[in-house]
């Protein structure tokens, strides 16, 4: 399949794998003092329930650069993603972004730097809740 993506799709992202369902893939783009990179969901696939904790500063934005994807904060209405959409995500929230399940999603995930950086991985996006969501649903960005 063509996916036309402002950046390069990369390798799949083998060692995270565990903490998706469906196969995403990982391009590097830049480390100076913070990791950037361009993180592409096959239709379908998300990344499980996750923080990125800090005890100062920290977090991750998100820039959605190709295709329709999903955000959601816990407790809060899922997200759309589409091309240009920006979510800045506090430090310590606990969320999850991906694909719809019709389609490609590209996005840049940039970590922000701060202090005693960490990601928590936790539980999955349920099957059942993810079949639920409607393609149409959701605000048109965040942050």
């Amino acid at each position: 399949m063509t996916f036309d993506s402002l950046f390069p799709r990369g390798d799949k992202n083998d060692a995270f794998a565990q903490y998706f369902i469906g196969q995403s893939y990982l391009a590097p783009l830049a480390s100076l003092g913070m990791s950037v990179a361009n993180v592409t969901f096959e239709p379908g696939c998300r990344n499980n329930w996750h923080r990125h904790n800090a005890t100062a500063g920290g977090g991750q934005i998100l820039l959605a650069t190709a295709g329709s994807g999903w955000y959601q904060a816990e407790g809060e209405e899922p997200v759309s993603l589409t091309p240009g959409t920006v979510v800045e995500i506090p430090a310590g929230t606990k969320h999850w972004h991906g694909a719809k399940a019709d389609s490609w999603f590209s996005h840049v995930a940039i970590a922000v730097p701060g202090e005693d950086t960490s990601n928590e991985w936790l539980e999955p996006v349920a099957d059942e809740y993810y079949d639920a969501l409607d393609p149409q649903r959701g605000s048109e960005s965040a942050g």
